[in-house]
């Protein structure tokens, strides 16, 4: 029997567990539901007996994307719904064409988080009928029907060493940049074709003040444990490794989800992410904490107008507030974030099941799109997942021929960094098929 959907997904923990949880409800519709990510191997079951009646995708943004992330996955395919991971931008990003969708990418299905988001698309082209606000559904998990879902903050703090009678407060971080060298974010400016050096300087200088602000707090504060969630690109950080070394009530932890520990904390700042949503729809509160101001062309459009602490005795006096009002208003986090009575989870499948039901809505890859097959990286991916399965590293096994090597190592490098254990998927499976019903 062929698939009902092929949901893809590409980030593991920015998307996983909300696949897996669509999943779960689809497949108690009675569906026949598989999750594969982006560059797992081409299978040619799912070209033909196989192939899948809707394609849900992790992103969706021009013809390419469609001819990559559908045609060389599953050949033809008119139900294509988006979605649609990145809807927290900047005000720039926002006015430009690519996060506004290009070419055939209109003509998909692409699911708005809330109605700020389908109204931005519209002004840019796309019809009402592509444009369906869903909710968003990561955010599902931090409802009340989910309670029980994440630990307890003694069970975390039990877990990771820390002493769950102190006051736990969670700093999330968003220094991708401040890792970086001069060199790496030239090359990154030149593949983006985007100066990022000033932005890369922000990055620094922010982090900088904001550690001098934890390391005299925590000095003067051995009764609270600051849990410092760093950007999934500060794996080479010496000042926090400093701080961490000087402080024992420091801890830079990346471990589990950073809804985990937004549950779990007493208290909470952040500087730019995009988890301020996770916040609030967690029923808490917190702190943006902006030493120095962010460049508007790279700071998320939510935190326009929003209010920020700024300098050292600001972050002393909001340390001690026990109920702090949520630093943006409630109109605007709810325009981008729906919040709908019915969890989004189950309005996302209620949309998967009518375009499953129902003819196409568009032809996406219709007039305007040229399909071309990508026989270079249909055999590179066989290739890479063969050396992965035998943990054989391609620097190594093709070190005669360096272009090469490095090729497949970067491949070698993006299919490590998303595989998931099996025994992992059915953990997490077991956990959350109870809040399924």
């Amino acid at each position: 029997m062929a698939l009902d959907f092929l949901i893809l997904y590409e980030h593991t923990v920015r998307e996983y567990e909300s696949d897996l949880l669509l999943k779960l409800e689809l497949e108690r519709r009675g569906y026949k539901v598989e999750i594969r990510q982006l560059l797992d191997p081409k299978y040619r079951r799912l070209f033909g007996k196989d192939k899948p009646e809707v394609l849900v995708a992790s992103c969706m943004y021009d013809n390419e994307a469609i001819n990559s992330h559908v045609y060389n996955n599953i050949g033809h395919c008119d139900k294509i719904v988006n979605l649609h991971w990145e809807q927290m931008l900047s005000d720039t990003q926002e006015e430009g064409d690519w996060f506004n969708m290009n070419g055939n990418a209109k003509r998909c299905i692409q699911t708005c988080w809330g109605k700020r988001t389908a109204a931005r698309l519209q002004a840019h082209g796309m019809e009402a009928k592509n444009t369906p606000v869903t909710g968003a559904v990561m955010m599902d998990f931090l409802r009340p029907e989910f309670a029980g879902y994440f630990k307890d903050k003694a069970a975390l703090c039990q877990e990771f060493g820390l002493d769950p009678h102190k006051r736990l407060h969670l700093y999330i971080s968003s220094f991708g940049y401040a890792s970086m060298s001069e060199a790496e974010v030239d090359e990154l400016s030149r593949m983006a074709g985007t100066d990022f050096r000033g932005f890369a300087a922000t990055n620094r200088v922010s982090m900088a003040e904001t550690l001098r602000w934890f390391d005299a707090y925590l000095g003067d504060h051995p009764e609270v444990e600051l849990v410092y969630r760093r950007h999934p690109s500060e794996w080479n950080s010496p000042a926090l490794e400093e701080l961490a070394r000087k402080r024992p009530n420091f801890h830079v932890i990346f471990a589990d989800s950073v809804k985990q520990w937004i549950v779990a904390a007493d208290s909470i700042s952040i500087w730019m992410s995009t988890a301020i949503a996770e916040v609030y729809m967690a029923g808490k509160s917190c702190h943006i904490l902006r030493p120095a101001p962010i460049e508007h062309e790279y700071d998320p459009v939510i935190y326009k107008g929003a209010r920020y602490v700024t300098n050292y005795e600001e972050f002393c006096a909001a340390m001690a507030e026990s109920d702090p009002p949520f630093p943006i208003e409630r109109a605007v986090i709810e325009g981008y974030f729906d919040p709908s009575p019915r969890p989004a989870y189950l309005r996302m499948a209620d949309l998967l099941e009518t375009v499953y039901k129902e003819p196409p809505r568009d032809a996406p890859m219709g007039e305007g799109f040229t399909p071309h097959f990508n026989l270079l990286k249909y055999l590179a991916l066989w290739g890479v997942h063969f050396l992965y399965r035998r943990k054989w590293e391609p620097r190594r096994v093709f070190a005669f021929c360096p272009p090469l090597a490095g090729f497949a190592q970067r491949i070698y490098g993006y299919v490590d960094k998303a595989y998931i254990p099996p025994e992992q998927i059915a953990a997490m499976t077991e956990r959350i098929r109870p809040y399924v019903r």
